[in-house]
């Protein structure tokens, strides 16, 4: 095991440490200017990270890593080649310009490959206040997960057993740089606190938990308060029941509703559609969602999960919609995507930067259910079950009956199904109960009417 000095956990030498990894960049740019390439860029990273597990009281793992990567991806024309290496020796790097140039004088034209335009590139460079780095050491570390293992399973008499607790803490830095001149710089922490546990006895028993996560130490929750939660969860589940196959509403609770949104980003995203293989294509000016349906993207929000002032090609970001009045106003595209779709990009290379899905109504899951009625109540969703080109949805379920408003009993072995359109075209509410552990913002969200099969 690795153990950091305590000197290097509280010594912040990450910004002389940025201009090592920008140097670094500028002249693998020059040396692949040199061998011939026409463009170039460079993308370098360092991480550094602390991670202790515990079960029952003990200690389990303890590991600290410290790693780093730089890839160079040239063009010679519309040929590209990329190389990676870890190694920041003189030889390793020129090693690594040579191999991408190597590769790259033996493709096929790719007439949507190259850096995307220059005039696109990001020219401010705001805090976003993603650095936050914590000098948490090991015994502390232990100490955290140990104080959240216990709580939970001290907090009910049903808790039988533990699946372990955990706490991290992590620093990343990372440098992108191009032959337009740009470089960027962003480093970013985050950290977190979960526990897992286990209620019941043989085949009647139930696993369940919880986590906190976020950029600062201050944002997380208290380790007590994440075990007594993972424990209500888990005790929650216990004795189970089925359901007879019908037609219902089904609520989808914070933890489990950005998937939807992520299917729905699947979707939009430039290699599926370029691919043909989204059932969304052709979809941008049209009403997919409810009237009142919006979603925002805000890349320059402060101390927001995934925020950046330019995306994996360099390329500026801004607050925009994706979807307004419920019409999706634009696809999720880089600049090579967005070539090969004839179109410009919309900053999104690397994905999609803090969505904000805003609630239609100042309610949480309690307040959901009794609009719902009668229907189903996910808290977990399990599988992969989604055609993205049909849009067919068929995923394995588990959660809580509800009937007359009221939450009543658990339920497991069931399934959901659906079509992502005729779903999203009844989701009847957005909750306000954000779950903030994830960029994707979305509080829960109630579908009008759904497959629920069950074994009853």
């Amino acid at each position: 095991m690795n153990v950091i000095s305590p000197e290097a956990l509280t010594a912040d030498d990450s910004l002389s440490r940025l201009e090592h990894l920008a140097d670094l960049s500028q002249q693998l740019l020059e040396r692949a200017r040199a061998l011939g390439a026409s463009q170039a860029e460079v993308a370098c990273s360092e991480e550094r990270g602390l991670d202790v597990n515990v079960r029952l009281g003990e200690v389990e793992t303890v590991e600290s890593t410290r790693d780093r990567g730089i890839a160079v991806t040239v063009y010679f024309g519309q040929r590209k080649g990329s190389a990676s290496t870890a190694d920041l020796q003189p030889a390793s790097l020129e090693a690594t310009v040579a191999q991408a140039c190597a590769i790259a004088r033996h493709t096929e034209d790719d007439a949507a490959a190259g850096l995307a335009d220059a005039a696109l590139m990001a020219r401010e460079f705001p805090d976003l206040d993603g650095w936050h780095p914590w000098a948490l050491q090991a015994d502390q570390a232990v100490d955290l997960a140990l104080a959240c293992e216990a709580a939970g399973r001290a907090a009910d008499s049903r808790i039988s057993n533990s699946d372990g607790a955990s706490a991290s803490t992590a620093t990343s830095l990372s440098v992108y740089a191009n032959s337009h001149g740009f470089i960027g710089r962003d480093r970013s922490s985050h950290h977190s606190i979960g526990c897992a546990l286990i209620a019941g006895q043989g085949d009647g028993m139930q696993r369940d938990g919880w986590y906190s996560s976020a950029l600062a130490r201050e944002d997380l929750q208290d380790a007590a308060a994440i075990g007594r939660r993972a424990a209500e969860r888990t005790v929650a589940r216990l004795q189970p029941r089925s359901m007879a196959t019908a037609q219902m509403p089904v609520l989808y609770a914070p933890e489990v509703s950005r998937s939807l949104i992520g299917s729905l980003l699947g979707a939009v995203s430039g290699g599926a559609l370029y691919r043909r293989a989204s059932f969304l294509l052709d979809s941008v000016g049209t009403q997919i969602f409810p009237d009142w349906f919006a979603i925002d993207e805000r890349p320059l929000l402060r101390r927001g999960l995934r925020s950046s002032a330019f995306d994996g090609d360099g390329v500026a970001t801004r607050n925009s919609a994706l979807v307004a009045d419920g019409v999706l106003q634009r696809y999720v595209l880089g600049a090579y995507s967005a070539r090969k779709l004839g179109l410009q990009t919309t900053g999104n290379a690397g994905g999609v930067y803090n969505l904000q899905v805003k609630p239609s109504v100042d309610a949480g899951l309690q307040e959901l259910a009794r609009q719902m009625g009668e229907g189903l109540l996910v808290t977990e969703l399990m599988g992969q079950g989604v055609n993205p080109v049909t849009g067919d949805y068929s995923r394995g379920a588990g959660g809580f009956r509800v009937e007359n408003g009221e939450i009543q009993y658990p339920v497991d072995g069931i399934t959901i199904a659906g079509n992502l359109k005729d779903m999203f075209t009844r989701i009847e509410a957005v909750g306000s109960d954000i779950d903030p552990r994830s960029h994707i913002h979305v509080g829960s969200i109630l579908v009008g009417r759904m497959t629920v099969a069950g074994n009853d």
